[in-house]
């Protein structure tokens, strides 16, 4: 490349990391629907199923499922000890949870096929519709357990080298997976199960939680808790196109193709909006007041609303008095308060 060519994109990549706007709470997005569904037990991510209209999410001990439309209950998969997620088959209609056993079921009788040994901490968990593959991450070795979408045996397993959060696939044969500990993304071949990529945030963002894929456009959106920044990379090669900001405490990312528009949920208690302008122009559109603990988010690719899940937390209990001539203990930073209010859990919808 010669020099008149490196000057071009240079500036072509300055322009992309600048086109930004300052978030704002003015826009169309709002919250449209809010259900205090209650019930107990701890919760992480959320799945939206758009065709059969259900809404999945893990309770601690179980995976809970509800109209789509309606956010009202329509059952439940029992026995998936400490469950952190469910991925979703359209084709075989078949569920899967990220528990230890993977739990499988029927998604149209919503009754458990089997339970699959798994090693590991199961965490995040992806579909892969291209190899018809389950994607099982943990945070321990090995990071990721490979399963049959059809069968559910084991295909194989993953050593990523550092602790995976969340993935996305684009379809095509590739899987996208975000090292929380490396601030890396993994890019491994789905039917093969080998690392072919590893692109660094190279200090633009730290702590990658959320990640959202733009397919047709291959770009990456790594939303990143330290500091609270948005990453757009360029899928094919990992080159880093822009940084923004978004909220605090991100857990989940995703992205709409019917608005090209970027989700971030964040545990501060907002939805930050990212407008993808072009492949190389993209800004903050807007930050939406959502509640405070929604940090992981589903698309729903039907009506375009994003869902949401939080739950009330009672005050945080007041530290023990020092003792005589000890100092008072320093305060923790980032605290969500105690215990969860009981039948606090409400789901959230957002749209326009």
């Amino acid at each position: 490349m010669n020099a008149s060519s490196r000057f071009v994109v240079s500036v072509l990549g300055l322009f992309a990391s600048v086109a930004r706007a300052q978030p704002t709470a003015s826009g169309p997005y709002k919250v449209v629907a809010s259900a205090r569904v209650g019930g107990a037990g701890g919760f992480d991510y959320v799945t939206a199923d758009a065709d059969a209209r259900k809404l999945y999410i893990p309770r601690g001990n179980r995976v809970t499922v509800f109209d789509l439309d309606t956010l009202k209950p329509a059952g439940e998969i029992p026995d998936t000890a400490s469950v952190h997620g469910a991925a979703i088959d359209p084709k075989t209609h078949h569920g899967f949870s990220s528990s230890k056993p993977v739990v499988m079921w029927d998604t149209q009788a919503l009754a458990t096929l089997k339970s699959i040994p798994v090693e590991g901490n199961p965490d995040g968990i992806l579909f892969d519709p291209a190899t018809s593959r389950v994607f099982v991450l943990s945070h321990r070795a090995p990071n990721v357990t490979v399963l049959d979408a059809g069968d559910g045996s084991i295909v194989g397993t993953i050593d990523l080298g550092g602790a995976p959060e969340q993935a996305q696939s684009d379809g095509q044969g590739r899987v996208f997976i975000d090292i929380e500990d490396k601030d890396t993304i993994a890019v491994v071949d789905a039917k093969t199960l080998k690392v072919t990529a590893t692109y660094s945030l190279g200090g633009k963002g730290g702590t990658p939680a959320g990640l959202a894929l733009d397919a047709k456009n291959h770009l990456l959106f790594a939303c990143c808790r330290n500091p609270a920044t948005c990453v757009v990379l360029n899928a094919d090669d990992g080159n880093i196109l822009a940084t923004l900001p978004i909220g605090a405490g991100t857990d989940g990312a995703t992205f709409n193709p019917a608005t090209m528009e970027v989700f971030s949920s964040q545990g501060d208690g907002t939805l930050t909006v990212i407008k993808e302008n072009s492949p190389t122009s993209f800004a903050v559109a807007q930050t939406v007041t959502t509640k405070a603990g929604a940090k992981t988010c589903t698309l729903d690719l039907k009506t375009n609303r994003i869902l949401l899940i939080t739950a009330e937390r009672a005050p945080a209990p007041a530290p023990a008095a020092p003792a005589p001539g000890e100092a008072p203990p320093a305060a923790k930073k980032g605290g969500r308060g105690g215990a969860m209010v009981p039948d606090s859990f409400t789901i959230l919808a957002v749209a326009r």
